[in-house]
């Protein structure tokens, strides 16, 4: 039996290991159709950016042609093969992993990227050119070309760039300056992709490049503004990325009974699914390294894993705050509130980053749908709306979001809270801890005339404190349906024993608390009315609470 190629982004190792491969080749097809021969593709992290690359560099390197057959030969470029296959020289940079600590650290580490690549091409194609690293990047780059024109005449060089941006991403969220030394009008990176423009006159006959985010795009474009950016392409949606079909076929292939899909495909589905990329695409895509790490996961132990994401693509993620710093507007901290609370952001989404001006609430929100922390939902009035895809990233920005409140209130709250609170929902179906932390938080905001006190803002709190309980789903009325109760802890493991818990909130202001007895009425009658629902009602060992927040005090009804 194939194995799945969890962590590997080598098509040919995949191919010749016998690993599994969802088949993306037609999209080889569709780009060598394309009028446009430089195209840059960008998605979020773990997408798959790096196994396509390579799939890219496998089909058309002149020095594969032989094993075409054992590389391709049973997929659907294998049997469609296009008029450009095995016929370029393929030049690849991976720009990942530089590190950058420093200004200094940056462009050795670039110029380091730059002579391995070119060094590996040189030996790979026969090319007699010597690597003078005492000369800068564009440099040897510039070298390189004139060489490869001299001695293979006539022959095309195919440039492929894997995550031309990630050091770029890396020095923006940390030293904004310095990347502005970097790619605006003197800097090296700059120097490097004229370098590279100057190369299309010749023998650079295509590239494509991946990425992440644009925000190199606009400081380049004086210099290298030839790539045609198919992002938002809905042609190319699913281009990377899996779809539930995909996920589907790859069940089947393992022998995952059907019994035992229907009960995984919703989970991943909550998950990792929601991605659109274009306002017009039809489909929403999983992430693909997650459905990998997912299905791996319980195919070794036959049960569901208990982390839903994998720490490794969760280190990719971490840096949201970084990111979010760079929005300096003061609707930042409003702008993370409305999107956790599953508000869309409505917007227009930026093509290229100016790194010259300050970021606005527009290129926040931007960053975010390139990043992978919010994407399309529909379309407004002309305008796209963007959401949190599922639950895997509003548990990051939950987890972001209390975390700022902390920072506000000067709070740390211990471990050993969550702990107690997951242990009394859980064994006793009881939330007098949970609503003592809610009123911890009121009661700290209430004393800095906190502005945005309302129901709303009161169940976001309740919510993300929620999120830190790893052993339930977490279902807000926001995401479900509007018939639903604000808040819904439902176990992961019902055979446990665990408690489910739903709760109905209300709010009044200081000066409204003597409506306190009308507003535990109505939401009393609320929760009778949901408990008359099929869904409520299917729902095991299932406790009842009115909670009722009078500016800062919490007031909790147990509703038999």
């Amino acid at each position: 039996m194939k194995k799945l190629p969890y962590g590997i982004s080598d098509y040919e190792r995949i191919m010749e290991n016998d690993y599994y491969y969802v088949d993306k080749t037609k999209y080889i097809e569709h780009l060598e159709n394309l009028a446009e021969p430089y195209l840059m593709f960008l998605r979020p992290r773990k997408f798959g950016k790096t196994l396509f690359t390579s799939t890219l560099e496998n089909y058309y390197d002149i020095a594969k042609k032989d094993k075409f057959e054992k590389l391709y030969g049973e997929t659907y470029i294998g049997k469609n093969p296009t008029k450009l296959r095995n016929s370029y020289y393929i030049l690849r940079f991976n720009f990942s992993g530089i590190d950058t600590t420093d200004f200094e650290s940056t462009i050795k580490g670039f110029k380091s990227k730059v002579i391995e690549s070119i060094k590996s091409f040189a030996q790979k194609y026969q090319l007699d050119f010597f690597v003078n690293e005492e000369q800068d990047s564009e440099s040897i780059l510039n070298s390189l070309i004139h060489a490869f024109r001299l001695q293979k005449n006539g022959e095309k060089i195919y440039v492929i760039i894997d995550e031309y941006d990630h050091f770029a991403n890396e020095l923006l969220s940390f030293q904004t300056e310095k990347f502005k030394e970097l790619v605006t009008k003197n800097g090296r990176i700059r120097k490097w992709y004229e370098i590279l423009k100057e190369g299309t006159e010749s023998v650079v006959d295509r590239i494509f490049i991946t990425g992440v985010a644009p925000i190199t795009l606009d400081s380049l474009t004086s210099g290298f503004n030839i790539c045609s950016d198919k992002t938002t392409d809905r042609n190319l949606n699913e281009m990377l990325g899996f779809t539930k079909e995909e996920i589907v076929e790859i069940m089947n292939d393992f022998n995952i009974e059907k019994s035992k899909q229907d009960e995984l495909l919703p989970i991943m589905k909550e998950n990792y699914d929601g991605y659109k990329f274009s306002i017009k695409a039809v489909k929403e895509m999983y992430n693909s390294n997650m459905c990998l790490y997912f299905l791996n996961e319980f195919m070794l132990y036959n049960e569901i894993p208990e982390r839903m994401i994998d720490m490794n693509i969760a280190s990719d993620y971490s840096k949201l705050g970084k990111m979010l710093d760079l929005c300096k507007s003061d609707r930042r901290l409003q702008v993370l509130e409305e999107t956790v609370s599953g508000e869309g952001i409505i917007t227009e989404i930026t093509e290229k980053f100016n790194p010259e001006i300050e970021f606005t609430t527009k290129e926040f929100s931007s960053l975010l749908f390139y990043l992978g922390y919010l994407t399309i939902k529909k379309e407004e009035l002309g305008r796209t709306v963007l959401n949190i895809p599922n639950r895997v990233m509003k548990e990051i920005y939950s987890n972001y979001f209390l975390k700022k409140i902390n920072e506000e209130m000067d709070l740390v709250i211990e471990e050993e809270v969550y702990n107690e609170i997951l242990r009394e929902i859980a064994l006793e179906g009881k939330i007098d801890k949970i609503t003592e932390l809610l009123h911890q938080y009121l009661n700290n905001l209430s004393n800095r005339d906190y502005q945005r006190f309302d129901e709303k803002y009161v169940k976001l709190i309740f919510y993300s404190i929620a999120m830190n309980l790893n052993i339930f789903y977490v279902k807000s009325e926001l995401e479900v349906n509007r018939k639903y109760p604000d808040i819904l802890l439902i176990p992961k493991e019902y055979e446990k024993g665990y408690n489910a818990v739903l709760i109905e909130f209300k709010y009044l202001k200081k000066e409204e608390a003597g409506k306190l007895k009308e507003k535990q009425e109505d939401a009393r009658k609320q929760i009778e009315e949901y408990s008359e629902l099929e869904e409520i009602k299917s729902i095991k060992k299932l406790n009842k609470y009115a909670v009722v927040a009078v500016n800062d005090q919490v007031y909790v009804d147990k509703i038999d």
